[in-house]
């Protein structure tokens, strides 16, 4: 078999990515970092929906103080989510809704459930996402936080909240709740609620200017041309100072920052002695929370159910040999997965997902 370091030389010779940084983490404590081709080991990349799983855990830090509650109505902090109107169905008209029979929770916006997110097939919910400028793709956000709210809590929900699963949107939603609670700024909250406590040190929504040279470029695979850069290295939208409230999106960071924060993780919420997760909430968060009904073939791509759930911020293999695996991945080709027995692994290039970058996650798998 393998190791991973060949696996990475070996698609850095074929051209999956200019650059890749992986991390192997052991239940002894041992972490490795790893670089192959053009990317350092400390490059600054965009995790994208990796950042998930960090505010998962923001969020259960904030329950396991008493400051919320899975059970809360996510209308306490965000006003303009209250009376939401529902389509009757996920492909209905935008005019044919009916009333919310129960409002957004916490817990639903954990588990991708409140109603709100990516639509994979077309529909008029789905055209109305792209003309108010509320659709996800691998590009940077087009909107502040606010504005974002605004045009989102304009349109209908796609199914009763708790009954339907869709990606994405629900942490964004997310952040902003939690920016409210905390009263102010969620960077400065999440650095000193959890990035300085973890050493997270380069972790944050956007880069210094006096470390833009670690900021690594984004490609994409393109069948004429191949690689493609998309974003230049050292500049682009996660150039601080950030054009707008980026409460709603997503975080650049490490591979030692996310290794820490795996870590932690893989240690039963622990790090250096100090409880940063306690153990029922971290078995909450790693245990698939999705009622059966919701997990329908459109609610992501094709066989994502297959032997999978979600927690909270993380799928969970539910079944095979990983049974207990969980982790997530970003739209720029990186992936995290912690195992049952404390080991963990990370993968990080900032190539956007496609087959290619698939190919190599299911290598290192």
């Amino acid at each position: 078999m393998s190791t991973l370091p060949q696996i990475l030389d070996r698609h850095v010779s074929r051209g999956t990515a200019p650059g890749i940084v992986g991390v192997t983490g052991n239940p002894d404590g041992h972490v490795e970092i790893i670089s192959a081709g053009d990317m350092p080991r400390d490059a600054i990349v965009r995790i994208q929906s990796m950042t998930k799983p960090v505010l998962a855990v923001a969020t259960l830090r904030l329950v396991q103080t008493g400051r919320l509650s899975l059970d809360d109505p996510a209308e306490t902090w965000l006003p303009e989510l209250a009376d939401r109107h529902v389509l009757r169905t996920p492909g209905s008209p935008l005019s044919n809704t009916e009333s919310a029979t129960t409002p957004i929770t916490v817990w639903h916006l954990l588990t991708n459930t409140s109603g709100y997110g990516v639509m994979t097939t077309p529909c008029p919910l789905r055209e109305a996402m792209v003309t108010n400028r509320t659709a996800a793709g691998q590009e940077p956000v087009e909107l502040g936080a606010q504005a974002w709210l605004n045009a989102l809590s304009e349109l209908p929900l796609a199914f009763q909240p708790g009954t339907g699963w869709r990606y994405h949107h629900s942490f964004g939603i997310l952040g902003i709740l939690l920016s409210r609670l905390v009263g102010g700024s969620l960077e400065e909250h999440l650095a000193q609620d959890l990035f300085e406590t973890l050493g997270m040190v380069d972790t944050a929504y956007t880069v210094p200017p006096e470390q833009a040279h670690r900021l690594s470029a984004v490609y994409r695979h393109d069948e004429t041309d191949g690689l493609v850069q998309t974003e230049p290295a050292a500049d682009g939208f996660y150039l601080a100072p950030a054009p707008f409230d980026l409460s709603h999106a997503e975080l650049v960071s490490t591979a030692g920052d996310y290794a820490a924060f795996a870590m932690m993780l893989a240690a039963g919420g622990r790090h250096q002695g100090r409880l940063i997760l306690e153990p029922d909430l971290l078995e909450q968060l790693r245990t698939d929370q999705v009622p059966a009904a919701a997990k329908t073939p459109d609610s992501f791509y094709p066989g994502f159910w297959d032997g999978t759930g979600w927690g909270f911020g993380v799928a969970v293999q539910t079944e095979g040999k990983h049974a207990g695996r969980y982790g997530w991945s970003g739209g720029l080709g990186t992936d995290m997965f912690i195992d049952p027995d404390g080991s963990f692994q990370i993968v990080l290039t900032q190539v956007e997902m496609g087959p290619t970058i698939m190919e190599l996650f299911s290598d290192t798998q």
